[in-house]
């Protein structure tokens, strides 16, 4: 499913993007949010693929909210004035939808977006900020994660200090590919290949490290186990 949040100012425009959102099967709709500084704010919280916003908003218009955005997600600019068309191509927007528009011009946005998504590269690192920058970490060098509080601890290879960062567990868990990493405690993602043994209510790593196995998180992993052909130590 691709994430999706809706950002207009104007509370009938907003509803209407809200219900063309949920009419598409392939889009999750994550928000509506009614300025771009709560899209703002929700963006710090929860992985979006994709948003569709207009444009001319106070406080913060849609253009300048999406090139201050460091990751930004596919952008689809919604608005009543046709001369913002070139700026749209300008910031690399998927599509430019012109108000008042139908749900056949909506899902061909929609398509586009589904295109694009497809397109994509496979994740092979994430970026996150810590020590007021922006680091990249490779995928294979993470070890596993911890929660600690409204921090992570991001640890990865050996003889390094753990990278800690502000962000929530949920939305580095969905960036992260469901293939390569797994939650397995609500204080703790794991790398899967990182999993030596496997023991009643806990996980050891090849590392050494024990970890906490959730029993709210038992039943998916359980199946992934089941799935990979893997028994738990006697």
């Amino acid at each position: 499913m691709i994430r999706v949040i809706a950002i207009d100012d104007e509370p009938l425009a907003l509803k209407q993007l809200t219900t063309y959102i949920q009419r598409v099967s392939f889009f999750e709709p994550v928000a509506a949010c009614q300025s771009a500084v709560e899209a703002a704010d929700l963006l710090r919280s929860e992985h979006v693929d994709a948003l569709f916003c207009d444009i001319n908003m106070p406080d913060l218009d849609g253009m300048t909210f999406v090139r201050q955005l460091t990751e930004p997600p596919l952008v689809v600019l919604t608005t009543a004035y046709s001369e913002y068309a070139v700026e749209g191509f300008r910031i690399d927007a998927v599509d430019y939808l012109l108000k008042p528009f139908g749900f056949d011009e909506f899902s061909r946005a929609a398509e586009r977006i589904r295109q694009r998504m497809q397109l994509q590269p496979r994740t092979e690192s994430i970026s996150v900020r810590a020590d007021h920058k922006t680091v990249i970490i490779p995928l294979n060098t993470i070890r596993y994660i911890q929660a600690m509080g409204e921090y992570l601890r991001i640890f990865i290879s050996e003889n390094q200090r753990p990278v800690m960062t502000l962000l929530s567990m949920r939305r580095l868990e969905e960036s992260l590919p469901s293939d390569q990493f797994m939650r397995v405690h609500r204080s703790y993602i794991v790398r899967l290949s990182m999993i030596a043994q496997v023991m009643k209510g806990h996980l050891l790593l090849t590392d050494g490290t024990d970890l906490p196995l959730g029993d709210n998180y038992r039943p998916v992993f359980e199946q992934w186990m089941t799935q990979n052909k893997l028994q738990p130590a006697k």
